[in-house]
């Protein structure tokens, strides 16, 4: 029984590393190769040669000459996806308190809607988008952005919230009320706190969501007043011509998942009380 429990922690350990080596190794690439100089780059070296390694690359970007442009679009994906999470949080503990709670026609119809936007493609819908906001003005702007964010945060933000809404006893909320707490009081200060976990769990992947997308920063931006970062960086040129930015996009992504990392790692905690509060009943 012993020499089983020990192969399969062993086994669980190598699997664990493997997984690890998996995910990481292109993180590790692109951080080395933002210290890379370049003649480095050419070199087809994991590493930057002995003694050579570079912080031009970050210069380039945060105080040269791609400065204007990356800066402009890390303050326009921050100020974007903050919005657009802070909108699709609320509406979606709104709405899934609803589904969660109330039974009204179409109930089912509205969370299969929104799987249903969740799976369509969204470079299928950006050329109508496109025509429509430059016909109302929309186009190039933080709203313009902000509403086709919603399309891709909302859905997943009511089916997380709706699932965890439904493991909180409804008796809680009937205890608030036959205390004189109107149904909103009773939601706001009986079932709010409770839903913490899963209401921050929830804004989290929805702003992960708004801060990686490429597609619709593309193409409704042509400026630099609301291009984000990761279309920003199909903007990147090289000292000449024929020298491709790869240093400079390498330190840029380096950059822009520092964040990320950040709020994984002071509320991973939350994090995996939110996505496992609602996975057991009782």
């Amino acid at each position: 029984m012993t020499n089983s429990s020990t192969k399969n922690k062993v086994l669980w350990a190598i699997v664990t590393v493997l997984v690890l080596i998996y995910a990481l190794f292109p993180v590790l690439s692109i951080l080395a190769t933002s210290f890379k100089s370049p003649s480095d780059l050419t070199s087809g070296k994991f590493l930057p040669s002995s003694g050579a390694a570079t912080t031009s690359n970050y210069e380039q970007i945060l105080v040269g000459d791609a400065q204007g442009l990356f800066l402009s679009a890390l303050r326009n994906s921050i100020g974007i996806s903050l919005i657009a999470t802070f909108i699709a949080v609320v509406l979606a503990t709104l709405c899934a308190y609803a589904i969660a709670r109330l039974d009204f026609p179409g109930k089912k119809l509205v969370l299969t809607t929104a799987l249903a936007v969740s799976i369509f493609p969204v470079i299928s819908i950006v050329t109508p988008l496109f025509n429509l906001w430059r016909t109302i003005g929309l186009y190039d702007t933080w709203l313009g952005l902000i509403i086709p964010y919603l399309s891709l945060t909302l859905p997943i933000s009511i089916w997380t919230l709706a699932a965890f809404f439904r493991q909180i006893p409804w008796e809680l909320e009937q205890a608030a009320q036959v205390d004189g707490a109107t149904t909103w009081q009773a939601f706001r200060k009986a079932i709010v706190p409770l839903a913490a976990p899963g209401v921050f769990t929830t804004a989290i992947i929805a702003f992960f969501i708004a801060w990686n997308d490429f597609v619709y920063g593309i193409s409704l931006t042509s400026t630099e007043a609301a291009r984000p970062v990761p279309a920003a960086l199909a903007f990147f040129t090289g000292a000449s011509q024929f020298e491709a930015p790869t240093g400079a996009i390498s330190a840029a992504a380096i950059i822009v998942t520092i964040p990320i990392v950040l709020l994984v790692l002071l509320f991973q905690r939350q994090i995996v009380s939110g996505l496992t509060s609602g996975a057991v009943k009782g």
